[in-house]
């Protein structure tokens, strides 16, 4: 072993040991590896940030943004909606929902696929009484194995698909992974259709932010569009489309208010409904009965083209001069050029003109306005804002134009008509510019750490190839595997990203073993793509732990899942995968080409 080779891996082993350790960020342990790298002389200064224009940093960047936009859109719950009051029991909810969101992302990114079908799941657990910890964990690992399908659907498949490139100068298709990542999302799909129930029923969700905010009740004004067909909607039918989630609290016709109306009355064209709801449930509801907010289509004024329109919420305060004031009164639009589109009020109920009502001290406004302009009328208002989080009441949503740019790249991809960094960078500008998202919920939609963990670790990961350390590793593996059968070879390599993954982020795993799979199989005089796949497999496939991969950080929770929750269910399903993996792979990826 060289100096060089050592420094190497040295490098390697602490930066691993301190994921493992987990006393710091994985984006700020992957910059200083980067650093280190430089200072030690085993990362060229020239090749630093070769990671921040890798196509693998670029593709996995728009790929957020496009699953940000298909989630944004509402598609998949409209189309959903006929299906989910079907679903009463466990035992029809477990498999339909971890199949959406497997099939989900085999076309947007696994996280993105659970990202929208989460707040679906925890819909229907609400109105069933099911235990979100039963759904949840479930739609993670089906997101997680839908993921292995295509390119896309997983940072470890994009991530291995340049280190083919690397190695024999093309790298895997968009579908190069589907036939073995749809034998073995079938498999996985089987075994959670009945595996839920090695999960415990009774688990309490934490506590976040966003669902304290989510309590807040808001009383809204909406009205009945010009074209609203005469005697097509009944009060009673509007409560339905509400899903039991929105209140109708008054009609108001001709400057009439009908406190609580009854379900028989007709709604007709220019009727203004007083409605109560949380704010997603207020904006599912809109979108379902194509009511308008009263007070969105007044203009607001911008001071350039570039600035955007926000929504916030904010808490009137104790000197506010809006207390005692009603809407009218304050005139907010006229002297400040901001709509409010709805009020929140505790342990009062709110039943008149909304223009009529008079404000008081901890009312919660929602407010829309010049993203700049905002904070100089907050302030002046004496209007106190609350924790940063989406609002999307008040905001328009674009429902096919995601899916139709995400199918036209994907088959660009296909054909191979445009190289996949293009086809994702082209449709995530497309998205953006024809309103799917706005720029800075494209912005939020980026994973920085993430981005930043990836990036970094590429010249870092390099080091160890550059520097011989891959052919010493491969060739010590090849003394261990050499005259057994290659399915071995196989499985180990399998097993070693499995193994390695629950403790590091699946991307930095592949980056580090990857090229030394590839490696092993030049040595051994075998082909390298099935031991790349099998490397992305491994990768993919992070059941045992809820650090290792978005996914499950991200319903640990809402499920209120503990660390030991995860190996009940994910143990078994990985057996699984690793022992029918390697023969999966080798059928549609032979060792000799």
């Amino acid at each position: 072993m060289t100096l060089q080779q050592g420094l190497a891996f040295g490098l390697i082993a602490l930066t691993i040991g301190a994921f493992i350790w987990g006393r710091f960020r994985y984006d700020l342990v992957a910059a200083v590896a980067l650093v280190a790298g430089l200072v030690l002389g085993v990362v060229p200064a020239e090749a630093a940030f070769d990671g921040f224009k890798n196509d693998v940093t670029v593709i996995i960047a728009c790929a957020l943004i496009v699953s940000a936009a298909f989630a944004r859109s509402g598609i998949v719950e409209a189309a959903m909606r006929r299906v989910l009051p079907l679903l009463k029991t466990e035992r029809s909810q477990v498999p339909v929902l971890t199949g959406v969101v497997t099939l989900l992302s085999m076309a947007t990114k696994n996280v993105g696929a659970l990202a929208i079908m989460m707040p679906v799941a925890l819909q229907v657990a609400r109105r069933t009484g099911s235990a979100p910890s039963r759904l949840l964990m479930p739609m993670a690992f089906g997101a997680m194995a839908g993921g292995m399908v295509t390119l896309v659907g997983t940072a470890p498949n994009i991530i291995v698909a340049q280190v083919r490139q690397e190695v024999v100068g093309q790298p895997f298709g968009m579908y190069d992974f589907a036939p073995v990542g749809l034998g073995l999302t079938a498999i996985a799909l089987a075994f959670l259709a009945f595996g839920y129930r090695l999960l415990p029923r009774e688990r309490q969700s934490a506590a976040v932010m966003n669902a304290a905010l989510d309590a807040n009740a808001y009383v809204t004004e909406v009205s009945a569009p010009d074209d609203w067909a005469p005697g097509s909607m009944t009060v009673s039918a509007l409560m339905k489309s509400g899903e039991g989630e929105v209140r109708i609290m008054a009609l108001i016709r001709n400057g009439r208010r009908r406190p609580n109306p009854r379900g028989n009355v007709v709604v007709k064209a220019g009727d203004i409904l007083l409605v109560e709801g949380e704010q997603q449930g207020l904006e599912a509801f809109l979108a379902r009965a194509r009511l308008k907010l009263v007070r969105e289509n007044r203009p607001i004024a911008t001071e350039s083209a570039a600035e955007e329109i926000a929504v916030i919420e904010a808490v009137v305060g104790r000197n506010s001069p809006l207390q005692g004031q009603s809407v009218r009164q304050s005139d907010l639009y006229g002297q400040h050029g901001i709509n409010l589109l709805g009020v929140s009020r505790s342990g009062y109920e709110l039943t008149q003109h909304l223009r009529t009502a008079k404000l008081a001290s901890g009312d919660i406004l929602l407010l829309q306005g010049a993203e700049q302009g905002l904070p100089t009328a907050l302030k002046a208002l004496d209007l106190l804002p609350l924790a940063e989080r989406e609002v999307r009441l008040g905001s328009r949503r674009k429902r096919f134009l995601p899916a139709i740019v995400l199918a036209i790249a994907m088959i660009l991809v296909g054909f191979g008509l445009v190289p996949v960094a293009v086809a994702f960078f082209g449709a995530a500008v497309v998205i953006v510019a024809m309103g799917g998202l706005k720029m800075r919920e494209a912005y939020a939609a980026l994973d920085g750490p993430l981005l930043v963990l990836i990036a970094a670790l590429i010249p870092v990961s390099d080091a160890i190839q550059q520097t011989g350390g891959s052919e010493l590793i491969a060739g010590l593996l090849r003394h261990v595997f050499s005259g057994l059968p290659g399915v071995l070879a196989i499985c180990g390599v399998m097993l070693a990203s499995m193994a390695v993954t629950p403790f590091l982020n699946n991307a930095a795993t592949v980056l580090i073993v990857a090229p030394i799979g590839a490696t092993l199989a030049r040595q051994l005089g075998f082909n390298p793509d099935p031991f790349l796949m099998a490397v992305a497999v491994g990768a993919a496939c992070d059941f045992l732990t809820p650090i290792g991969h978005q996914c499950n950080t991200l319903v640990m929770g809402p499920g209120g899942y503990k660390f030991s929750d995860y190996p009940r269910l994910g143990a078994p399903l990985s057996l699984l995968v690793l022992l029918a993996g390697p023969p999966l792979i080798l059928l549609f990826w032979p060792l000799h080409v």
